[in-house]
C-alpha cells in the first residue's frame, strides 16, 4: 500500500487521483499509526523549507518517517519542497532537515551573465536521467515536468544525482540514495510523463 502524507502541505489529493485511475492501491495517512504499515511513501511539500520541517515536526510524524525510511528502508518519493528537506539544510532557512541524503539547498542562479534566469524556475522542462533508474523506465527524451521552485538541491555526493535539469546551468532535479528518491518538478501536474513516473515508483 502506497502512503501518502498529509501534513498540510501539497496536493494531496491530485496523487491519490493519480494512483485511483492507475488502479494502484493508495491511502491518505495523517498520524504516525497510519504510517506504520505503510509499502512506499509519497511526501510532497509546498512552501518554506523551515515551515514545512515545522510542519512535519507538529504532524507527529517525523519520528516514524526517520523510523521506516532509514531503518526499515521503505522506499519514499519526495515530491519538490518534499525532497528539498531531505538535505541536512537549505539557503532559504535556519532549520536542520531530515539529513536524509547528503547535501544541501541553494538558491538558483545563472552560469551566465549574459543569459540570466527568471526566478522562480516556473513551466515545462525536461529532466536528464544520469543512469538507468526505474523511476525513468518508460520515459523518452521528449518527458518533460512542471516545476515552480527557486531552490535545488545540490548533492554532496554525485552518484545521489538521479537527473539533472538546465536552467541557467544543470541543476539535480531528480535524487536518489538507496529507497530514497526524490523529484523537484511536480508529477502530479506533469500529464502522461508525471502519471508514468508515479507508476514506475508503485511498482519498484
Amino acid at each position: 500500500m502506497i502512503a501518502i502524507v498529509d501534513y498540510g502541505m501539497g496536493n494531496i489529493k491530485a496523487f491519490a487521483d493519480v494512483y485511483k485511475k492507475l488502479n494502484i492501491p493508495a491511502v491518505i495517512v495523517r498520524s504516525a499509526r497510519e504510517l506504520e504499515n505503510a509499502g512506499k511513501i509519497i511526501l510532497p511539500g509546498v512552501g518554506s523549507f523551515d515551515y514545512v520541517i515545522k510542519r512535519i515536526e507538529e504532524s507527529g510524524m517525523r519520528s516514524i518517517l526517520d523510523d521506516v525510511v532509514i531503518h526499515r528502508h521503505v522506499p519514499v518519493l519526495g515530491i519538490c519542497m518534499g525532497m528539498q528537506i531531505f538535505a541536512f539544510s537549505s539557503e532559504e532557512g535556519n532549520l536542520p532537515g531530515l539529513g536524509w541524503i547528503n547535501g544541501k539547498v541553494k538558491r538558483l542562479t545563472s552560469s551566465s551573465r549574459e543569459h540570466p534566469i527568471s526566478v522562480p524556475h516556473m513551466g515545462w522542462n525536461n529532466a536528464k536521467p544520469v543512469n538507468a533508474n526505474a523511476i525513468f523506465q518508460g520515459l523518452d527524451s521528449d518527458a518533460r515536468f512542471y516545476f515552480l521552485h527557486s531552490y535545488y538541491f545540490e548533492c554532496d555526493n554525485h552518484h545521489d544525482v538521479m537527473a539533472f535539469t538546465e536552467y541557467g546551468g544543470d541543476f539535480a532535479s531528480a535524487v536518489n540514495s538507496g529507497n530514497i528518491y526524490g523529484v523537484q518538478f511536480h508529477p502530479e501536474k506533469s500529464h502522461q510523463w508525471g502519471i508514468k513516473l508515479l507508476e514506475n515508483f508503485a511498482r519498484l
